[in-house]
C-alpha cells in the first residue's frame, strides 16, 4: 500500500500543492495511475520536495512499477538522507521482487539510522532467512522477539531457522511454545515432528507426525520420517504400514527403499530385505551403506560369499567404516582365506594401531597359515599389553612348539631348542612340547636335559605310552653306553600331532571322536557340578579341558566367562565372552554378559554397543533395554535412557523391576 498522505509543505508552490492534493484524491479512489501522473507534474514545479517523491514511490509500488518506485525513493534519500523509513520501504520492494541482498542492505541502513525501531529486526531476519544465512536470522528473530514476544510468525520462522542450522533442540523448544499455546491452529506439525525426530524423541515425533499425516496424507517425505520414528521405537508393524502406503501412492519411490530394507531385515524378512536392497542399489549404485547392510543380511544367512561380495563393494564405494572392514576380515577368516583376512586386519591396524582384538585375529590367521614366527611376534606383543591373558599365552606356546617341530624336522636342532625352551619356560601344559624338546636335546647330545624333559612330558600325560616307551628306550641306551639310534625326522614326528590353536579360526570343523565326545560331556557335567558348589577354580579346569576337545564350543567359552565374572576377574571374563561371540557373532547372551562387564568397569560406550547388539539380535530381550537405559542414564543421555526404560516395560514380565522403572520414569520425565 502507498504510505499515508502527509500535508503538503508550506513552501510548496500553490500549483504543486494543488496537484499533490489531486494525487491524494486519486489515491483515495485507488486510481494510482492518475495519482502518479499528478505527482510527476507537481515535481516539475517543485522538484526538491521529498514528500512528492515519497508519495510518487508509493503510487508506483501499487502499480507494480518497482523500478520507478525505487528511483523515486532514491531521490528521497538524497533530499532527506536520515529518513530510516524510506530505507524500510525500499527494502520491502527489494524483498517483494526477490532481491534479498539489496533488501537486507536497505533494512540495515534503516537500523543504523533508527535503532529504536525494533520491528525492523523482523525485516532483517526475513531477508537473512531468504538468503539462507540462518544463523544470522536466528539472532535477528531473537532480537525481534525480545520486544514482540507474542509474534507467532516470527517464532515460527525462528524455529525453522534453528532447524536449518542443525540446532534441532532449540527448534523443539520454540515449537513446544507455539504448540502448547494454540495446538488447534499450529501450522508446522511436519517441521515440529522432524525436529523431535532429530533430537531422538521418537515417541513424540511419531505422535506429531501422525497428526500431520492425517491432514496431509500425500506428504511422502513426512510419512518417511514417521516410518523411521516408528522403527526407532521398534514399532515395526506401524513402520511397515507407512512404507506400504508410500509405495501405494508412488511405486517408484526408490529413495526410501534403503530404510524399508533395513526395516525388513530387522523384522527377519531377509528375502524381502534383499529384494529391496537390490532395487535401491539399482537406482542408487554408489551408496556404500546399502552394500554394507546387504552384506550383513547375507552374513546372517551364512552366505559368506555374498556377504564378502557386498562388503567389498561397500569398501570400493569409499566406505571408511572400520567395523565393516573388521567384519569383512572375519568373513574371510571364516572361509579360511587367511591372506585376505590379514590384508584387512593390516588396513585396520594402520589406523587403529592398538586394536587388541584385530591384532589377536591377525595372529590367529597367521597361526592357521603356519606362519608361526609372525604369529609368535604378535602374541608376545599382546601379552605385553595383557600379561594375564591365558588363552593368548596358550596360543603362543602352541605356536612356539609348532615352529620347534618345523625346525626339528628340518634338522635345525639348535633353533628348534630355542623355540621349544621358550614354550616350556612359559609353562606349557602339553606333554608334547617337553617330549619334542627331549628329542631335540638328544640330537644335541644333552642327555641329562633330555631325561628331565621326558620326565616332565610323562608327568603331564602319564597315559601316553609313546612318551614312556621312548623314555625307557633312551634310559636303556644311556645305561648300556650305546649310541643313540638314528631317527628319521619324519618318523619321529609321526603319531604326535600338535595341539590345535585354542581359539577357533572360523568354521567349526573339529572332528571329535566318539570317545572324545563322551570325555567332553563328562568334563562339562563335572564343571557344572563344581560351579553349582562354588568350586570355581576346579570348574575352570574342567571347562578348559573340555575346550581342548572342542575349542569352538561357544557355550563352554560363555561358561568360563561367567565363572571368571563370579570370581571378579573381569579381564578373563571379557576375554572368554569375546571368544564366545567371535565363534558365534549372533550369540545374544554372550553380548549381554559382555555388556554387563563393560558396565561394571564403567566402559559405558562398550556396554551400550554390546546391549544394542543384543536387541538387534532379539527385539524382545527385555533386560537388554533395562541395561541400555542404565548405561544411557549414567552418560546423562536422558532421552535415550527414557526410551529404553519404556522399551523394557514393553518387553518384560518382571513386575517388581517394572514398578521401579515406572517410578524412575516419573523422575526422568519431569
Amino acid at each position: 500500500m502507498m504510505p499515508l498522505a502527509m500535508p503538503a509543505q508550506a513552501y510548496m508552490s500553490p500549483e504543486a500543492t494543488s496537484l499533490y492534493q489531486q494525487a491524494c484524491t486519486y489515491e483515495y479512489k485507488q486510481d494510482f495511475k492518475s495519482a502518479a501522473a499528478a505527482l510527476e507534474k507537481a515535481i516539475v514545479l517543485s522538484g526538491n520536495e521529498p514528500q512528492l517523491y515519497t508519495k510518487l514511490a508509493g503510487a508506483y509500488t501499487e502499480l507494480g512499477e518497482y523500478d520507478k518506485a525505487l528511483a523515486a525513493y532514491a531521490k528521497v534519500t538524497e533530499l532527506r538522507p536520515t529518513d530510516a523509513f524510506i530505507y524500510v520501504s525500499m527494502g520491502s520492494i527489494y524483498e517483494h521482487t526477490g532481491d534479498y541482498k539489496s533488501a537486507l542492505d536497505s533494512y540495515n541502513k534503516a537500523m543504523i539510522l533508527f535503532p529504536e525501531y525494533k520491528f525492523n529486526y523482523l525485516n532483517i531476519a526475513n531477508a537473512q532467512y531468504q538468503l539462507k544465512d540462518y544463523k544470522a536470522a536466528t539472532e535477528s528473530y531473537n532480537k525481534f522477539l525480545e520486544t514482540y514476544s507474542q509474534h507467532k510468525e516470527a517464532r515460527e520462522s525462528l524455529a525453522a531457522s534453528y532447524l536449518l542450522t542443525g540446532d534441532a533442540q532449540k527448534a523443539v523448544t520454540e515449537y513446544d511454545k507455539l504448540y502448547s499455546a494454540d495446538p488447534n491452529n499450529f501450522n508446522d506439525l511436519d517441521k515440529y515432528g522432524y525436529a523431535l525426530f532429530c533430537t531422538k524423541d521418537y515417541a513424540r515425533s511419531s505422535d506429531i507426525l501422525a497428526k500431520y499425516i492425517e491432514k496431509r496424507p500425500d506428504d511422502l517425505n513426512s510419512r518417511s520420517i514417521l516410518a523411521l520414528a516408528y522403527q526407532e521405537q521398534d514399532k515395526n508393524d506401524l513402520a511397515y504400514a507407512q512404507y506400504q502406503e508410500m509405495f501405494k501412492q508412488k511405486p517408484d519411490l526408490h529413495a526410501v527403499r534403503l530404510d524399508y530394507a533395513n526395516l525388513l531385515a530387522d523384522m527377519g524378512k531377509n528375502a524381502e530385505a534383499i529384494q529391496q536392497y537390490d532395487l535401491y542399489i539399482k537406482n542408487f549404485p554408489d551408496n556404500a551403506i546399502a552394500y554394507k547392510n546387504l552384506g550383513i543380511v547375507y552374513k546372517r544367512l551364512n552366505n559368506i560369499d555374498k556377504a564378502i561380495e557386498n562388503y567389498e563393494l561397500a569398501i570400493a564405494k569409499h566406505c571408511r567404516d572400520f567395523d565393516l572392514k573388521e567384519d569383512l576380515a572375519q568373513c574371510y577368516h571364516l572361509k579360511k582365506d587367511y591372506t585376505n583376512a590379514i590384508k584387512y586386519y593390516d588396513e585396520i591396524l594402520l589406523v587403529q594401531k592398538d586394536n587388541y582384538d584385530v591384532k589377536l585375529n591377525k595372529a590367529l590367521a597367521l597361526h592357521a597359515m603356519q606362519k608361526y614366527p609372525a604369529a609368535i611376534a604378535i602374541y608376545d606383543e599382546l601379552l605385553q599389553t595383557k600379561p594375564d591373558n591365558k588363552e593368548v599365552q596358550k596360543n603362543l606356546i602352541m605356536a612356539l612348539i609348532a615352529q620347534g617341530q618345523i625346525c626339528y624336522d628340518s634338522q635345525d636342532y639348535t633353533t628348534a631348542a630355542t623355540y621349544l625352551e621358550q614354550a616350556v619356560e612359559r609353562g606349557s601344559e602339553e606333554g608334547f612340547g617337553y617330549y619334542l624338546l627331549a628329542k631335540t636335546y638328544r640330537r644335541c647330545s644333552m642327555p641329562d636335559k633330555a631325561s628331565e624333559m621326558y620326565e616332565k612330558a610323562i608327568a603331564l600325560e602319564p597315559a601316553n605310552a609313546k612318551f614312556s616307551n621312548e623314555y625307557a628306550e633312551f634310559i636303556a641306551a644311556k645305561f648300556n653306553s650305546e649310541q643313540l639310534p638314528a631317527e628319521d625326522a619324519q618318523t619321529a614326528a609321526s603319531g604326535s600331532e600338535l595341539p590345535a590353536v585354542s581359539i577357533t579360526d572360523g568354521a567349526d570343523t573339529e572332528r571329535v571322536s566318539e570317545l572324545d565326545s563322551e570325555r567332553h560331556k563328562d568334563l562339562i557335567e563335572l564343571g557344572d557340578e563344581n560351579l553349582k558348589n562354588k568350586k570355581y577354580d576346579e570348574c575352570i579346569v574342567n571347562y578348559k579341558e573340555a575346550l581342548q576337545i572342542r575349542p569352538s564350543d561357544e557355550q563352554t567359552l560363555f561358561k568360563l566367562g561367567y565363572v571368571y565374572k563370579l570370581k571378579n576377574d573381569n579381564a578373563n571374563a571379557i576375554n572368554f565372552y569375546k571368544k564366545a561371540i567371535f565363534v558365534n557373532p549372533d550369540y545374544r547372551d554372550g553380548w549381554f554378559n559382555l555388556g554387563l562387564i563393560y558396565a561394571d568397569e564403567n566402559n559405558l560406550s562398550g556396554a551400550i554397543d554390546a546391549f544394542n547388539r543384543v536387541v538387534m539380535l532379539d527385539k524382545n530381550y527385555g533386560y537388554a533395554y533395562y541395561a541400555l537405559a542404565l548405561a544411557y542414564e549414567n552418560e546423562k543421555d536422558y532421552i535415550n535412557a527414557i526410551q529404553n526404560y519404556k522399551l523394557f516395560l514393553e518387553h518384560s514380565d518382571d513386575d517388581i523391576t517394572k514398578k521401579a522403572v515406572k517410578e524412575k520414569l516419573k523422575t526422568l520425565e519431569k
